[in-house]
């Protein structure tokens, strides 16, 4: 990515902060060239400014011509305030890319200018140490400079897929979910541990150990994660008499359906969103 490009955020909360960390620490742009706005929390703007050397300003004072990203991580429900005020601030050629869980492309670019370059981003928290499984779905009038622009920024924190847009919800039930699972699983291994008299701390690093190998054997090998389970589990081990305990409560079963509630209610929000967008 040129070195001279500026990303603008437009929005200061958890994920903005977040990429801003991946960023930085990946040094893609210098930090001078990332900008973070918002409408009127000043003491977070400068908590950001002063946490990673980036330029924070008002959003009323933002200088929009010489910007060639921005991003959208205010809250969902203030899209069509933003892009309303955004539009005529921006041209068509100027790259939006969206974080705005649940808002369609479609209809940004409807309040933006015709063939307006947007890409909708699903990054997931892991952007903080630059291990984020990020989707990206690009709009119709996005150019493939511009899909490689957004995949090369935001390799800075992490992993970057490119999906069509319907298979968001989807990619939000595994991914953009799929952080709090692991946390809910890590919290029944630390209990489990407590109570056969391992230290809960211990525990925890044991499990984050072997997930983490584990995952990474999965990436770097061939193989299925069936034929994975199977080449560790041996006929009446402790490997089967753990899964035998697993299928007995309804784990496997337990895993699909969060998954599935997840990205049933990523639709239902999106819906919600739009719905609510298009009365306005």
């Amino acid at each position: 990515m040129d070195q001279k490009q500026k990303v603008a955020f437009l929005g200061a909360g958890s994920m903005a902060e977040a990429m801003i960390s991946g960023m930085v620490n990946a040094k893609k742009l210098p930090a001078e060239n990332i900008i973070v706005t918002n409408r009127s929390n000043d003491a977070r703007l400068h908590e950001l400014e002063n946490r990673y050397g980036i330029t924070a300003v008002k959003r009323s004072e933002l200088k929009t011509d010489d910007i060639d990203v921005f991003i959208l991580a205010m809250k969902p429900k203030g899209a069509e305030e933003a892009l309303n005020e955004l539009k005529p601030q921006i041209n068509k050629d100027q790259l939006v890319l969206s974080v705005l869980a649940g808002i369609s492309s479609f209809y940004m670019e409807e309040l933006l200018h015709d063939e307006q370059q947007v890409i909708r981003v699903m990054p997931n928290t892991s952007s903080m140490i630059q291990q984020s499984a990020t989707a990206i779905s690009p709009g119709q009038y996005a150019a493939m400079d511009a899909v490689l622009t957004a995949k090369e920024l935001l390799s800075a924190i992490g992993k970057v897929y490119v999906i069509d847009e319907p298979q968001m919800d989807i990619f939000t039930g595994i991914a953009g979910s799929g952080p709090a699972y692991f946390y809910f699983l890590m919290e029944h291994i630390e209990k489990a541990a407590k109570e056969e008299g391992l230290d809960p701390e211990l525990a925890r690093e044991i499990g984050a150990q072997t997930i983490y190998g584990a995952a990474r054997m999965m990436m770097e090998r061939d193989e299925t994660p069936t034929e994975l389970r199977e080449n560790v589990t041996s006929p009446n081990g402790t490997t089967a008499a753990g899964l035998d305990a697993l299928a007995k409560h309804g784990g496997g079963e337990a895993m699909m359906q969060a998954v599935k509630g997840a990205s049933k209610r990523s639709k239902e929000m999106s819906a919600q969103l739009q719905k609510v967008a298009s009365t306005n």
